[in-house]
Parts: structure tokens; C-alpha cells; sequence
């Protein structure tokens, strides 16, 4: 399977993925709307509910500053940066931004807002997570647009308005799994808080301290199981 079918299909499986969520998006929010299948170590989420949406602040596009952080090199694309040295993996993790009701993101504010949170554009046209010092090792996770097909081409990046981005993350990982995590959460949610856009979930409800907690158990579970050693076949 090559690199570009990868990425694709990890865009495609999470969540119902993000083709549903380019639908989902584009359409008014209703009470009770999206349903989260339940995972082990998440026991009582049910009664979590769609976030309420407010309106956007008023501000600048931040186009100034996205055209500096093209001049200055740090959005330029790699072929090789961002991918994967093991084209197999077995879970994937995301969360979105979403922009607030009645409002977009726009594709110069994403460029700055992923410069100052520390990721790299790259592979696929998309932004990543590189492990400092061994970008060869590939992303610990990246950043798509939910828009088909999913890149920011920077010679529209101008143009681009989007009503929200993924945050994925493909394990096997280069660090472990909650570590992983752990850096995807607070640069998610420093990307919304430098964007004015709300975190969600996998089912776009609110990333609740709840989820949260059902995550970090999922994947540090994830974790052990990685760590034990192969199970002896049986002696008969």
C-alpha cells in the first residue's frame, strides 16, 4: 500500500471519519446529534452533549503573518517529511477543530497557528508532529483538512476557508502511544485557542476531562500490550 493511500485511509477510518465529517460540518447542529461508540475505560460518557457554539471574536485573517511564515521557509513541503517508515498500523486517534457557528477556518490563520504550535508541513501537503532531532523516524501525528482531499495547497492557502480540521494520530507511533497523545491534546488545544475553533472528539461532541481520561486508559493499555512479551504456545 503506498503513502498516499495510507494517509488517505487513516483520513477515511477515524471516526466515521472525516468524509462524514465534511457533511457534518456543513450542516446546523442538533441536540443529541452524533453518536460515539464506547470504548473500554470510558464507562459513563453517555451523558455527554453537543458543545454550545458562540460567535467568533472579530479579528484579523492573519494572512500577514501566514505570508511571512512562507518566506521564512517553515510551510514549505517536504515529500519526505511527515512519513511514515512503516507503512502498517492497527488504531488511530483523532480529534477536530471546529470553527464556531457561522464562521470558517481560514487557510492563512491555520498556517500561522500550526508554525507557532511547533508543526512542520510536509508529506501529503498536510502538517505534522516530528520528534525533535529524528524527523526520520515519521509523525507522532498530523493534521489534515476535512475539505476533500484533505491537503492545504499553499498556492490557494489564501483562498482556503474550512469549517474544520483532524487531528490524527496512527499507531504504532515513533514515541509511545500515551505519549503521543500527550503531545497531540495541548497542541490541539492551543491550535483552537490561537484559531477562536472548539475541540471535539472523535463523534464531535466536546473534548470532555472525561473522554480525555477514557483516551489516556485506551492507549495506556495500548501501551502495555505492546510491551509484553509474545505468549508461549501451549505445550500439549
Amino acid at each position: 500500500m503506498s503513502d498516499v493511500w495510507l494517509l488517505r485511509l487513516a483520513i477515511l477510518v477515524a471516526g466515521i471519519v472525516l468524509f462524514g465529517a465534511i457533511i457534518y460540518f456543513g450542516q446546523p447542529r442538533k441536540g443529541g446529534q452524533g453518536r460515539r461508540r464506547v470504548a473500554s475505560g470510558d464507562e459513563g460518557a453517555q451523558s455527554r452533549v453537543e458543545p454550545t457554539l458562540g460567535e467568533v471574536m472579530a479579528g484579523e485573517t492573519g494572512t500577514e503573518q501566514a505570508e511571512l511564515a512562507l518566506g521564512d521557509g517553515a510551510a514549505h513541503p517536504s515529500s519526505e517529511l511527515g512519513r511514515r517508515s512503516d507503512e502498517a498500523f492497527d488504531k488511530i486517534v483523532t480529534v477536530y477543530i471546529a470553527a464556531r457557528a457561522g464562521e470558517k477556518l481560514r487557510g492563512p490563520d491555520i498556517v500561522v497557528a500550526a508554525e507557532k504550535a511547533g508543526l512542520t508541513y510536509g508529506h501529503m501537503n498536510v502538517f505534522h508532529r516530528l520528534v525533535e532531532g529524528h524527523p526520520e523516524r515519521g509523525p507522532v501525528f498530523s493534521v489534515a483538512n476535512i475539505m476533500k482531499p484533505g491537503s492545504f495547497e499553499m498556492a490557494s492557502i489564501q483562498e482556503l476557508e474550512t469549517p474544520a480540521i483532524a487531528f490524527f494520530l496512527t499507531l504504532p507511533a515513533p514515541v509511545s502511544a500515551l505519549d503521543a497523545w500527550d503531545m497531540m491534546q495541548p497542541t490541539a488545544e492551543r491550535m483552537a485557542g490561537l484559531l477562536d475553533g472548539v475541540v471535539l472528539d472523535e463523534s464531535r461532541n466536546a473534548l470532555s476531562r472525561q473522554r480525555v481520561q477514557g483516551i489516556r486508559d485506551e492507549l495506556r493499555g495500548y501501551d502495555r500490550q505492546r510491551e509484553a512479551p509474545p505468549l508461549k504456545p501451549a505445550k500439549w
